[in-house]
């Protein structure tokens, strides 16, 4: 069972996840541009895209459980390059 990092601020929350686990599970082009990405990690915005992700993981079968890291302040995820279909510029 593999373990994702769950990343939140007082204002919202991100899955890590890497840009090829999405392109094996099929899910790439259903992620929004309200997810970040930075290198080979994209950050699944909570409220849609971590759900289509968990969603495609139990169709998949395949066990997920996650590790929780929060922060008070403004997360560095939100200065982080907006999602797009394309690898993001390696920072």
């Amino acid at each position: 069972m593999k373990t994702y990092r769950f990343y939140s601020d007082p204002g919202h929350g991100w899955l890590a996840v890497k840009r090829d686990e999405l392109i094996r599970l099929g899910i790439l082009d259903q992620i929004s541009s309200y997810s970040y990405q930075r290198g080979e990690t994209v950050y699944l915005e909570e409220d849609c895209d971590a759900s289509t992700f968990i969603a495609a993981k139990t169709k998949a079968n395949e066990g997920l459980q996650f590790q929780e890291s929060h922060t008070d302040n403004s997360s560095p995820i939100r200065s982080y390059e907006c999602f797009s279909k394309r690898p993001a510029v390696i920072a």
